[in-house]
């Protein structure tokens, strides 16, 4: 299974495949692989402003986690996810992690990187301090995400800023979004819809 995720994420936009990758079917998971040893829910970290955020409080609603980059090419995004989270706060949070991690897009301070999101998208969904999202110094969070042993299915780690995890009510894993699914697009937004 996990050399059929490379392949669709190598060679999806070849076969006419999208960027997205969707927790398999439960006919096609084991007791065995989809035993986790943390939940989302386990996570405390700490907001840009250094405050304590417990990611238990989203319990019963869709989360939304993005690695963000203020000077990428697909920092236009901010405007998008904004919109959806403007759209769907009831239902859904999104959560914002800058990180430096592709070509040292994200270079500014926790305080430089707020302004810039507030003063040029508007941003209020909740942006977090800024951490590693891959690498030997990735962020707990992040190896619970890209991680089948940890999070059930999924081993994919972001390959580009802007890349998206989507958790479920029950703080499931469901699906991963390249860079270049639009977060207001149909993948999304039927993603959201289950």
């Amino acid at each position: 299974m996990k050399i059929y995720y490379f392949l669709l994420m190598t060679f999806g936009s070849i076969l006419g495949c999208k960027n997205v990758l969707t927790k398999p079917t439960n006919e096609n998971l084991t007791k065995e692989n989809m035993t986790t040893t943390k939940s989302i829910y386990d996570f405390t970290l700490k907001s840009i402003d250094g405050k304590d955020i417990s990611l238990a409080q989203y319990k019963g609603k869709k989360i939304l986690l993005v690695n963000v980059a203020s000077e990428c090419g697909y920092t236009p995004q901010y405007k998008q996810l904004q919109e959806l989270y403007d759209k769907n706060k009831e239902t859904l949070v999104i959560l914002g992690f800058p990180a430096n991690n592709f070509g040292a897009q994200e270079p500014g301070q926790n305080s430089e990187i707020k302004t810039f999101c507030e003063k040029n998208y508007g941003v209020t969904f909740q942006l977090f301090s800024k951490k590693s999202v891959k690498g030997d110094d990735q962020h707990e969070l992040y190896k619970w995400l890209s991680t089948k042993s940890e999070n059930g299915w999924n081993d994919k780690a972001p390959s580009w800023n802007f890349c998206k995890y989507l958790i479920n009510e029950k703080g499931e894993l469901i699906n991963f979004f390249s860079s270049n699914v639009n977060p207001v697009g149909e993948e999304i937004s039927n993603a959201l819809k289950k």
